[in-house]
């Protein structure tokens, strides 16, 4: 799907990999969303970049703030074309601690944002495509989620996170398979470890630590490497119901 005059809705777009997602999409002339329940951030970088980039609040968990958020979306450019579902968090606690078992609550919580939350916004915006008018290739929209390489390699702690990422990466293809018939394609991301203000919380020598764990190349990846296949993903339309790591070939060791 071409990018430019079109409209794409950014969850999470606020900072970390969305916000790398919302600037390359904004420099191939899309109308860009940024849709965040960080306010501040995202409309601040709604501001920074200016022409059609704009801020909408949004709690995914929430049936109703989504179904809000798309209606605003619609009134100001008149239809979604794109979703980038980047709004999640990670956690880590085991499933069985010294003072007890995982908690139960949290377990939830990390399920509801990171799955619940990727499954809302992508059913609610795959309705709204559904109106479009297909272009030359057939297609109405493209729905790109965002996994983690932890759907299949998760580490000790990871396993409320690893469970959450797998679902998503378990939803693609019988989503992908649903929306055929509209035209709407649905792929997802795996990024392995990047360079995003979340990592940045970690000591230096726990992120040098991680570098050194990728085969090549040996680094964090840059958050523009996750933006530019998302923007291939995008324009390439036979990229269909699939899952895509993008990690220089890690795979995560137990701890």
């Amino acid at each position: 799907m071409e990018i430019a005059g079109r409209t794409a809705i950014v969850t999470g777009g606020a900072s970390g990999l969305g916000a790398a997602t919302v600037k390359v999409l904004a420099g191939a002339g899309g109308n860009v969303v940024i849709a965040d329940i960080q306010g501040d951030r995202g409309r601040s970088l709604a501001a920074a970049l200016g022409g059609r980039v704009t801020f909408t609040s949004i709690d995914v968990t929430d049936g109703e703030s989504v179904k809000k958020a798309l209606e605003e979306v619609v009134a100001l450019f008149g239809t979604v074309h794109i979703l980038i579902n980047a709004a999640g968090s990670g956690w880590s606690e085991r499933t069985v601690k010294k003072d007890g078992p995982h908690s139960l609550s949290i377990f939830e919580q990390i399920v509801r944002l990171n799955l619940v939350g990727t499954f809302n916004c992508a059913s609610q915006a795959a309705f709204v495509m559904s109106k479009n008018t297909p272009d030359e290739n057939g297609e109405r929209g493209v729905i790109v989620n965002v996994a983690s390489t932890a759907a299949f390699d998760g580490q000790i702690g990871q396993v409320a996170y690893a469970a959450s990422k797998g679902g998503v990466v378990s939803m693609t293809l019988p989503m992908a398979r649903d929306l055929a018939s509209l035209g709407i394609r649905c792929v997802t991301v795996a990024p392995g470890v990047f360079d995003t203000p979340l990592l940045n919380l970690l000591p230096l020598e726990a992120k040098r630590a991680l570098s050194e764990m990728v085969p090549f190349p040996r680094r964090l990846g840059a958050p523009h490497e996750f933006a530019i296949l998302v923007e291939h993903i995008i324009r390439n339309p036979y990229i269909n119901g699939e899952v895509i790591r993008i990690d220089g070939a890690l795979r995560m060791p137990p701890r």
